[in-house]
């Protein structure tokens, strides 16, 4: 069986990525629907070899629709749901509109996959930075249960779209060139620099996406106990997020036996040569489906404590991937292994 397929936001990266997901995990697709606003509108995007005319959206664009992949923010989301939904189309979201909302699964398909077979018309997509580094972390959560984690992020461009994408080579370009540049897209020059992550504050001094890594990864492993903490930073590296995280267990969990763990687990691939000085970068992993680990070792300053490096493209298993295998997961009772 085939299926029609919309892409709500097609024209944005995370669209793109989409498209090319969805083909090249060969997704029954029989009809392929792409939709923009109307700025968007009449542009051609290729898929499967042929030209796919970008069309405005509206509320009718989902009727006759078996599977919708929104990535157009969280306003569009929630204006569209209800048209989506009442279509019989069902909606995988990646915006952060519904993620926190009871009875709306947030889902990992190596992790929870009997949340997206639960659905009942929507699939949350989690945030980028929960993704990777939950592919790492819940493998060893299942076999010893983590106390405390704290995370630092190092995230790139893609996590702000195109445009940032886009806005940091004329940055880049432009510091070199000895040129004055104004960036428009994020807070403060990209190129050469380094600032906290441009999410909104909150009151507690947190930016919103620290406050996402806390309560989606609760959430995605159904365990209110373990303590969250982290710092979120961009960095002037295109695509690909890397994050350094300090996992704190119930009892000892050695760093051989989470290698072992993690050289097993879906999705997930262990890269280095210690003797080289050789770990995950994000020009290992641009373009590739699984999260790389390595640089696992003891904590010296804390018992039942492991530093781990993670390294995930973001606009794949971070948002593209993951959304498609979700729908894998929904629609065709399977989840079909990453490549």
């Amino acid at each position: 069986m085939g299926y029609t397929v919309a892409i709500v936001g097609a024209t944005g990266a995370v669209g793109v990525e989409f498209m090319r997901v969805l083909e090249r995990r060969n997704f029954p697709v029989d009809k392929l629907v792409l939709l923009a606003s109307k700025r968007s509108a009449g542009t051609k995007l290729a898929f499967k070899g042929k030209d796919i005319t970008v069309t405005e959206l509206n509320h009718d664009s989902f009727a006759g629709c078996h599977l919708a992949l929104f990535s157009a923010g969280a306003k569009i989301s929630r204006e569209y749901r209800a048209s989506c939904v009442k279509a019989g189309c069902l909606m995988v979201d990646n915006s952060s509109a519904f993620r926190m909302e009871d009875g709306v699964p947030l889902v990992v398909p190596e992790i929870n996959p009997d949340a997206a077979r639960a659905h009942k018309g929507v699939i949350a997509n989690p945030n980028c930075t929960t993704i990777i580094a939950l592919m790492a972390l819940a493998p060893l959560h299942r076999v010893v249960p983590i106390r405390r984690l704290v995370a630092a992020t190092y995230q790139a461009a893609s996590g702000a779209g195109h445009a940032a994408m886009e806005e940091l080579k004329d940055g880049t370009k432009a510091y070199l060139e000895g040129k004055e540049f104004t960036p428009k897209v994020l807070p403060h020059p990209y190129a050469f620099n380094l600032f906290p992550h441009n999410s909104p504050m909150t009151d507690n001094g947190y930016c919103e996406e620290e406050i996402k890594l806390l309560k989606e990864s609760r959430k995605i492993l159904a365990d209110d106990t373990i303590r969250i903490t982290g710092t979120c930073v961009r960095v002037p590296v295109l695509r690909t997020h890397a994050e350094a995280l300090n996992v704190e267990f119930t009892k000892p969990m050695s760093v051989e036996r989470a290698y072992e763990i993690l050289r097993s687990a879906p999705g997930v691939t262990v890269l280095e040569d210690r003797a080289k000085n050789r770990w995950p970068m994000p020009t290992d992993v641009a373009g590739k489906d699984d999260v790389y680990v390595g640089r696992i070792r003891k904590d010296l300053s804390q018992d039942n404590t492991l530093d781990i490096w993670v390294v995930g493209d973001q606009l794949l298993k971070g948002a593209a991937l993951n959304a498609v295998q979700c729908a894998e997961v929904a629609m065709l009772g399977k989840l079909a292994a990453a490549g």
